[in-house]
């Protein structure tokens, strides 16, 4: 799957969820939402790297919960640039892979 394909179905899920909760999907949502779930993903790896308490959470649910986080947060990447109509393949080519063709 592409990412314009995967960016649009991750956006299809935001507006359901958005939706049935009566959320405001503005520019300040989209970065705050994205800071949370970064905020979660920290969380779930200082558990799992035993910086954190367990919450009486198995290794398997704290390591599960870590993947489960790393995809919000990326999902709310898409879901960020989307709203700024910014094309993420065009610019990791010319921030990241750039440094490939050297």
């Amino acid at each position: 799957m592409d990412i314009k394909t995967l960016t649009n179905k991750v956006e299809k899920v935001s507006l359901l969820y958005t939706g049935k909760f009566g959320i405001k999907r503005d520019a300040d949502w989209f970065i705050l939402k994205l800071q949370e779930e970064l905020g979660e993903l920290t969380q779930s790896y200082l558990m799992m790297v035993g910086q954190a308490r367990k919450k009486e959470k198995s290794k398997e649910e704290i390591v599960q919960d870590f993947r489960k986080e790393v995809a919000d947060v990326f999902s709310h990447v898409l879901l960020l640039a989307k709203h700024h109509k910014i094309d993420l393949e065009k610019e990791v080519e010319e921030k990241w892979l750039v440094w490939s063709k050297q």
